[in-house]
């Protein structure tokens, strides 16, 4: 049971609890604003910080509770309308009033200083009275500077005026260490800009009381660093409102939510005047374990302040069933245990903030040190797109070895040799990972990769932004990453710029590299493409796939210099657009930098929709395809003797059969070999007439047209010719990519039928007992079954072991990111690392927001799918894409992709055909289900609920992804089909 007195903590309940500021959701908000001002010579900004402010702004201004609504805001929780005065704003004030004079005064670890600091409790406690009364004094009697006076008016315009809350917002503040609970302080319902301003110095003053001066002493921080924002929030009366607990704060055990709750506005709960409800709850099921009513005060009547009291239960079974839900969210969301504040009005959950639980009693399971070891960091962002879900053991080392020799071979291409080439061959091979059948990236090698190249700070953005990940690494961690041991003196700075010079010249000559490189690949191409090699001798095929892998794979080193261009061109043109072009909206940087002519990765796409068009001048053909199953759809059409119509899709096939879903998986078959899916999506394409699909939308043009009008209205001059030179590299750049990638479609399509030939190969001699064990072997494995060097000969036995393995990891809902120290699969790392069973808990939101990739407005019913089909016009909401999804773009009125980045496949083809597309929206698939009505902003970013399904809550929709986990696909003929785990690509129905 809860019971609070004002400015102490009991149970886990802090001074300002029970703040509950509501308004109504701000749909778009403001953009961030800076105030100039002058300090003798040097320009200042003064910054009022918005949901709309850019996130480095945020993490360096907004204090703790500012951080944590801004992430809230942006993962699409209700959050009420908020601002923030910056941590700049105090600095300001204080240097104008002399105040940071005497904080400088202040020791700077709360030892030493002033007399009396490091004497006993006591005496600290009474010099600390002493002080703070100073500071109080001093922030109340100076006055305001105008800047600050203008941007304390801002503030409260920006939320709308009104009542607001007005609370402090440390900078150290909602820490994983220290929370600062309880210690600054929160004002309700307070009106008017005078009163908003007054109240913004109490919160300022807070920063430094008694008790907050106390609390640092105690915790050996400094007593004169960080400064303090203050959040400024609409307030509107709640009906019901308390504190969650994602662990339980008394025992620390994890395995408990506590929920604590007030009627109305939670005065009572913070004065004491009125006890909460406590409600224990399972963290994994959210079933009420223990309910603790109120005493006392629940009596029918009035509390003290004024507050309805009934007999009644404060909260619901639907209002506990969702508190938990969002609990579980906001938990992963911020990857460990919270407090979260939460008020409902008008059947609405609001979130006011949310912040670590950093006083968990001993059963915590997360406060165990990590083991000793080097630290690894495993994030599957981009990654996700070509190996998403379970992979087999063959797809994952075929991967690992030909990222290994690729890079490798890049940086030959850079003219880094001998010892340092022997360092780069240390980490070359681990660039990819392997947990639980999923395919991670070894991040911190890939920041030794970005870095053999010039330029490595923007580098390493544009890479993080180009994989899509949630969190950049720190500054600190960034610096200490190299390639090969960092070495000072002229020999290094010598063999830098030996690499940078040449660099600079494959950077100039990339376009022609490219023309070469895919003029030689075609040619090498077409020896292995036209040779039925189940007709060859195994040995034969082995030796084939080696030199393909010599002739086709190890020469692709040299074009990761193209990756390198694109993270430069396009880093350099987004610094550009934020420097000239400072108004320009999110989606405008991607829209100028889409590649330049048509995308070779959109032909499929065309290609289909031509099909499609001439299956509608047969009405017979388009009869039969409307009635005959996926699989019989080819013999058919060969018994009607609809001979052109099939000479168009063998056609199709021939040219792009390697481009499907899960294309780069050597366990799923393609269209080459089982075209069954092609029908599927050509029946889409013929039900697609509707002015919501891409037939209509005119492609990308028009958003290439919408870039260069916004160009040609807001930038002229020289910084028009600068920005149209880098542009048209990133975007020759870009174009060039999707050629490449094309190239690799095809020969990771020539490597898999050379291995599901040896395959069938070993089962004829008995090796493993069928062709399809053979994706469960290792290509060491398969390689040493032909060369003579396995350490045993029990493949049969292995393969069985790996899939029983495989079939139960499939169950496992994966992290999108975690840490490993020392040997990664050991001493409590993955443990750690959240791996879970079951499907994600909804949590209700109604706005979700993302990266925007392609601008448009669409509205329609949502069609959840792990695989690209029978979208008719829907919007298309998936885990993850890959190239085999293009296709399936034209017919869909948008697209919203959990995870991916704006550089992916399906990004830039969407871009290209002008589909509104919006990625990186988190809990996409979890809380959108097929039928729900949504609008898509792909300007903004928003993906909104308008309406859910009026099917059961918990039932999943007939194309939900959990309603196929039983079902392979069309394509499916690989052996029988294993469950999906939940949120996590799904296509694990491939799998033999």
């Amino acid at each position: 049971m809860f019971r609070g007195t004002p400015g102490t903590v009991h149970a886990g309940v802090f001074t300002d609890a029970a703040v509950i500021p509501l308004c109504e959701a701000e749909k778009r908000p403001s953009e961030g604003i800076e105030l100039s001002l002058t300090a003798g010579s040097a320009p200042q900004r003064l910054r009022v910080l918005t949901p709309a402010s850019d996130e480095s702004d945020i993490t360096q201004w907004a204090g703790g509770k500012g951080r944590n609504l801004y992430t809230l805001t942006a993962s699409g929780f209700q959050v009420p309308r908020w601002s923030v005065l910056g941590l700049d704003v105090f600095a300001e004030f204080a240097r104008g009033s002399g105040l940071d004079a005497y904080l400088e005064s202040l020791p700077a670890d709360g030892r030493g200083g002033r007399g009396g600091w490091d004497g006993p409790d006591g005496r600290v406690r009474e010099v600390a009275g002493e002080v703070a009364g100073e500071i109080a004094a001093l922030i109340e009697k100076a006055p305001l500077d105008e800047p600050v006076a203008a941007a304390i008016a801002i503030a409260y315009q920006e939320v709308g005026g009104g009542a607001v809350a007005v609370r402090s917002s440390g900078a150290q503040e909602d820490g994983t260490r220290h929370s600062f609970a309880g210690q600054f302080d929160t004002f309700l319902d307070i009106r008017g800009p005078d009163q908003v301003a007054a109240h913004v110095r109490r919160c300022w003053a807070s920063g430094f009381s008694e008790r907050s001066l106390r609390y640092r002493a105690r915790c050996g921080l400094p007593l004169n660093a960080g400064g303090v924002a203050v959040v400024v929030q609409r307030m509107v009366p709640a009906e019901r409102s308390g504190v969650l607990f994602t662990a339980d704060p008394a025992t620390g055990r994890t395995d408990r939510h506590v929920v604590g709750a007030v009627h109305g506005l939670g005065e009572g709960l913070v004065s004491g005047s009125v006890d909460a409800d406590t409600v224990v709850m399972d963290a994994t099921t959210g079933e009420p374990l223990k309910v603790e009513p109120a005493s006392g005060e629940r009596a029918d009547g009035e509390s003290a302040s004024g507050q309805q009291i009934g007999e009644e239960p404060v909260l619901s079974a639907g209002d506990l069933a969702l508190l938990h839900r969002t609990g579980v969210r906001i938990a992963e969301l911020q990857g460990a245990p919270q407090d979260i504040e939460w008020a409902i009005a008008d059947g609405t959950l609001w979130i006011l903030q949310t912040r670590p639980l950093t006083a968990l009693g001993r059963a915590a399971a997360d406060t165990r040190p990590p083991p000793p070891g080097e630290a690894r960091l495993w994030d599957n962002s981009n990654i996700i797109e070509s190996f998403g879900g379970v992979v087999s053991p063959l797809t994952y080392s075929f991967a690992a070895d030909t990222y290994a020799k690729v890079y490798e071979s890049y940086a030959r291409a850079l003219g880094v040799r001998g010892e340092r080439l022997r360092e780069v061959r240390e980490w070359t091979p681990h660039l990819l990972g392997y947990f639980h059948g999923r395919v991670y990236y070894n991040l911190y090698h890939w920041y030794r990769m970005v870095r053999l190249a010039p330029l490595y700070p923007l580098g390493r953005r544009v890479l993080e932004k180009s994989l899509g990940v949630a969190e950049s690494i720190s500054d600190e961690c960034a610096d200490a990453l190299h390639p090969f041991t960092h070495r000072t003196g002229p020999r290094a700075r010598f063999s830098q710029l030996i690499r940078t010079a040449v660099f600079i010249r494959r950077f100039l000559a990339i376009g022609k590299s490219v023309d070469a490189f895919h003029r030689d690949f075609y040619r090498v191409y077409e020896e292995f493409n036209d040779i039925d090699y189940d007709a060859l001798p195994g040995d034969e095929t082995y030796r084939r796939f080696r030199r393909l892998q010599r002739e086709l794979i190890e020469k692709w080193g040299p074009m990761q210099v193209l990756d390198a261009t694109i993270l430069l061109s396009v880093g350099v043109l987004a610094l550009l657009t934020r420097r000239w072009l400072p108004d320009a909206p999110d989606w405008f940087t991607w829209a100028a930098a889409a590649p330049a002519g048509p995308v070779e990765s959109a032909e499929p796409a065309r290609a289909l929709a031509e099909l499609a068009e001439l299956v509608r001048t047969d009405d017979g053909a388009r009869r039969l395809l409307e009635r005959t199953a996926d699989a019989d759809a080819r013999d058919a059409l060969r018994e009607g003797g609809h001979t052109r119509l099939l000479t168009a899709v063998d056609a199709y096939v021939a040219a792009y059969g390697y481009r499907s879903p899960d294309e780069l998986k050597l366990e799923v078959p393609d269209l080459r070999e089982n075209p069954a899916g092609l029908f599927a999506l050509l029946r889409e394409a013929l039900g697609e007439d509707s002015p919501g699909g891409a037939r209509g939308r005119g492609g990308t043009g028009g958003r290439h047209g919408e870039a260069d009008a916004y160009l040609d209205a807001h930038l002229r001059g020289p910084r028009r010719w600068v920005y149209e030179r880098v542009r048209r590299k990133a975007r020759a750049a870009l174009t060039d990519r999707e050629r490449l990638r094309f190239c690799r479609t095809r020969a990771f399509g020539a490597a898999k039928r050379m291995l599901r030939a040896m395959g069938r190969d070993l089962a004829r001699a008995g090796a493993i007992e069928s062709w399809i064990d053979v994706f469960m072997l290792k290509l060491a494995e398969v390689g040493g079954a032909y060369e003579g060097s396995l350490a045993h000969g029990e493949l049969k036995e292995l393969a069985a072991l790996r899939r029983r393995r495989l079939a139960a990891d499939a169950a496992l809902h994966a992290p999108a990111r975690f840490t490993t120290h020392g040997a990664p699969y050991w001493s409590g790392n993955l443990e750690r690392a959240g791996w879970t069973e079951g499907p994600a808990a909804r949590s209700g939101i109604r706005e979700l927001r993302g990266t925007p990739c392609c601008p448009g407005v669409a509205e329609g019913p949502a069609m959840v799918t792990d695989s690209p089909r029978e979208t008719r016009g829907a919007i298309l909401v998936a885990y993850r894409t890959d190239p085999g999804w293009v296709p399936a773009l034209a017919s869909a009125a948008a697209v919203v992709v959990e995870r991916g980045s704006p550089l992916t496949h399906v990004a830039v083809v969407a871009r290209e055909l002008g589909v509104p597309t919006v990625v990186q929206v988190r809990g996409a698939t979890t809380e959108i289900r097929t039928g729900t009505r949504l609008r898509v902003d792909g300007a903004a970013g928003t993906v909104t609920v308008l309406d859910a399904p009026a099917a059961h809550e918990d039932a999943p929709a007939a194309d939900d992804p959990a309603a196929h986990e039983d079902a392979p696909t069309a394509a499916a003929d690989v052996g029988p089909a294993q469950p999906p785990p939940a949120q996590d690509s799904r296509r694990t129905e491939n799998l033999p």
